[in-house]
Order: C-alpha cells, then sequence, then structure tokens
C-alpha cells in the first residue's frame, strides 16, 4: 500500500507541479525564504518541557502538571507559517510538506544535542488511518530517522483503542481521553526496548497528554529514556 500510494502521489505530481505551501513557487515543497520565516521557540526555556519561563525563572507548564517524559523539545510555538504547514500536511493531505518538515525535525535533534537509539511516531488508530490514508507523524519520523542514521519503528508503539480528537478538550480531559490508549507490540517489549533511548515524534503538543501515554507503555517495556520530538508546542 505505501509503494502504490507512492507512484500514485508520482503521477499527480507529474500532472501537478510543485508549488511551495508558503508563497506558491514553482519547483518547492517549501522554499528556501518561507523555510526561514517559521520562528523557533523564545529563550529561557523549561529544561524539561520547552515552554518559556516565567520572569521569575519558573515553569508553569511543570508546576501545573509535570510531564512523565524524560524530557519534550520542539521544532518552534505553533503560529503561523508553521501552523499552517502542519495543518497542510495533517489534513489537507500535502504529505510533501513531511520531507522539509522532517528536515527541520532532524535540524532540531542535532541542535538541541539530543541522543535516541530509536524513532518512533505516534501511531493513530487503524480506523483513523483508513480514513486519512497515511499517519503524518509517521511520515516525519521517517524523514527525520533517515537523516539521523537511527532505525525508526512503526510496528513497536500501537493505538490499542480508538480517542476522540484532542482539541476542544480541557486539560484533564485530555489526560483522561489517551490513558491507556497506547501499547506495546510483545515482540518489541522483549527485543527491542530494554534499556534503549526512545525518541517519539508528533505534529503538535499542546499538554503532553499524547506523549505522556505513549512513554507509559514504553517504560513499562523496559525503556531507558523517552524523548518527545515535535515540529510546535503551543
Amino acid at each position: 500500500m505505501h509503494y502504490l500510494q507512492k507512484y500514485a502521489q508520482h503521477a499527480l505530481d507529474i500532472v501537478f507541479p510543485l508549488r511551495c505551501a508558503g508563497c506558491q513557487a514553482n519547483g518547492y515543497i517549501l522554499c528556501p525564504v518561507c523555510k526561514t520565516t517559521i520562528r523557533p521557540l523564545t529563550p529561557p526555556l523549561c529544561w524539561h518541557c520547552s515552554h518559556t519561563l516565567s520572569v521569575n525563572g519558573s515553569c508553569q507548564s511543570c508546576h501545573q502538571h509535570f510531564l512523565q517524559l524524560s524530557g519534550l523539545r520542539a521544532l518552534g510555538p505553533y503560529q503561523e507559517p508553521l501552523r499552517s504547514y502542519i495543518h497542510q500536511l495533517k489534513y489537507d493531505g500535502n504529505t510533501h510538506l513531511a520531507q522539509p518538515l522532517g528536515q527541520l525535525l532532524a535540524l532540531a535533534y542535532r541542535t538541541y544535542g539530543m541522543h535516541a537509539d530509536i524513532i518512533l511516531p505516534v501511531p493513530l488508530h487503524e480506523q483513523r488511518q483508513r480514513e486519512r490514508g497515511y499517519n503524518h507523524a509517521a511520515l516525519l519520523a521517517r524523514v527525520c530517522a533517515s537523516l539521523l542514521g537511527i532505525t525508526v519503528r512503526e510496528d513497536v508503539l500501537l493505538r490499542r483503542r480508538a480517542t476522540s480528537a484532542q482539541v476542544g478538550l480541557k486539560v484533564d480531559e485530555r489526560y483522561q481521553n489517551v490513558a491507556t490508549a497506547f501499547d506495546c507490540s510483545h515482540a518489541a517489549a522483549t527485543n527491542i526496548l530494554t534499556a534503549r533511548c526512545i525518541l517519539v515524534i508528533d505534529d503538535v503538543c499542546t499538554t503532553g497528554a499524547t506523549l505522556e501515554a505513549c512513554a507509559a507503555p514504553l517504560f513499562a517495556a523496559g525503556a531507558l529514556s523517552v524523548w518527545g520530538l515535535v515540529l510546535a508546542l503551543t
């Protein structure tokens, strides 16, 4: 199915040439100028969750809920133009954007000095993936892992039950919505994760509920550390 989608996309590219997702310039997925308009997070940042610290040096996000992750890093804030690019990738079917956005994730990984043995995308439930036709987080993870020379696995972390969309839910509701939604395959739990540093990739992090729910079964399966890396932080 992956190869069929790839060839179908190639055929569409011949009929409809690439245009930059930002300025519509011909021949680009995301042109160099539009890439430079993506703003990074503004320091000072929390060492744990990457949210901006208050004037007294404290992290309100960690004070409200300390993420059960080894740490979280993000490319930038969930603002334009990055917000628009994520929306195009996730909802509008512009899967080409996984390439430049995955490259930017790899750059962020290096900039932050991160280390991982395995990269995992946040999985979609099989019903949601059938409806959408692809997992945007998996597309990003493949590009990022390829550039970093790190193994990416899409069969390790599983979404056992469908959940409601997180958009519009209150903080507590977000955590309840995804609690116990994720699990590890048996083979992964016994052969892959023990004493390994795991990096989980997603597009956007709001409260960290989804990433934390992903981390729980990974830690239970023996992972040494579980970090999150996302395109945008709200």
